[in-house]
């Protein structure tokens, strides 16, 4: 039903993608290029109207799968993110963290003074 909605609204305001097929043409290639700022000869905007109407007939196939019934995933591979207690503490690690610094002082680095 919202797909249905939303392409009604697209319809309304005119957007290519409320077309049946959707599709562009030459004109629409160099005025995209042209807002883009890109340099594209005649020979690429051919080339590029026949990619993006590939493309865009790609995703029309896609707009045809009926997916009513399928739960949003994400993840193809059904597994559960392992998750830690949500615990404060104090990192028990800060040994660690200073062991192959030059300087220290209670564990904190020591570095040389910069202000002039």
């Amino acid at each position: 039903m919202l797909r249905g909605k939303r392409r009604a609204a697209i319809a309304r305001t005119g957007f290519p993608e409320a077309q049946a097929n959707m599709s562009v043409d030459l004109q629409t290639v160099k005025r995209v290029a042209r807002l883009a700022r890109i340099a594209v000869s005649e020979a690429d905007a051919e080339r590029m109207t026949g990619e993006l109407n590939a493309i865009l007939g790609f995703v029309e196939q896609l707009n045809e799968v009926d997916v009513s019934g399928v739960e949003p995933m994400t993840s193809v591979t059904p597994m559960e993110m392992k998750k830690r207690p949500d615990v404060v503490t104090d990192g028990s690690k800060a040994a660690d963290i200073v062991a192959n610094a030059p300087a220290t002082e209670e564990n904190f680095f020591l570095v040389p003074k910069v202000v002039e």
